[in-house]
């Protein structure tokens, strides 16, 4: 008996399509997740910090997808070994808290030789990290090699932080690379005398412009 053409090639796609879906099936499957939003606590420590900071670049940062610790060879982005002793001497002028600010909010501004520009400015979409959250993160940094000194209290050229409790309003340094306002109003030298302006006479004639 001849089994038909179309039968056997019936038979064959069934098989074929049976075979394929129990390999699929063998194959761990894996649930991608949106990141979760890091909640930043008033009360963070700044051993905390670094820990939260960690945890930021292994997820929301989405940093580990270009950057790496302790590889080397071909590289997308600077490897972070160490990262902590380099970063206050990049750029002339710039301690390691600014240097890392920089890095992050205008990641352009500065290229590692050897490297090509590419980081976004992580605080704008698609990464959108708060200011609170990009702290964490230089805390993080400063431990790969260093002694973390970063607070939630610490302000830099992009960023001033708020009052602390029972404090002075946090203000932006004045380091080099300064950004700040062009309305931010001047402060008088301390023990200056102010000056008043003449008073008004009523009746005197207008000024001709």
């Amino acid at each position: 008996m001849t089994v038909p053409v179309v039968a056997r090639i019936g038979v064959l796609v069934l098989a074929t399509t049976a075979f394929y879906g129990y390999v699929g099936q063998m194959v761990p499957q894996s649930e991608v997740q949106p990141p979760q939003e890091t909640v930043i606590r008033s009360d963070l420590t700044t051993a905390d910090m670094v820990t939260v900071g960690r945890e930021i670049m292994d997820g929301k940062g989405l940093c580990f997808t270009c950057h790496t610790i302790g590889r080397t060879g071909a590289l997308r982005f600077p490897d972070l070994a160490g990262v902590a002793g380099r970063a206050a001497e990049r750029v002339p002028g710039l301690n390691d808290v600014e240097y890392f600010a920089q890095s992050m909010y205008e990641p352009d501004t500065y290229i590692v030789p050897g490297f090509n520009p590419g980081m976004p400015a992580i605080n704008r979409a698609p990464i959108g990290l708060t200011d609170q959250e990009i702290l964490c993160v230089m805390a993080y940094l400063q431990s790969l090699g260093g002694t973390p000194t970063v607070t939630l209290q610490t302000s830099h050229s992009y960023y001033a932080a708020p009052a602390a409790p029972g404090g002075a309003p946090g203000e932006p340094p004045t380091t080099p690379g300064e950004k700040l306002p062009l309305d931010t109003p001047s402060k008088p030298m301390p023990g200056a005398t102010p000056v008043k302006p003449p008073p008004v006479k009523s009746g005197a004639p207008p000024v001709k412009q």
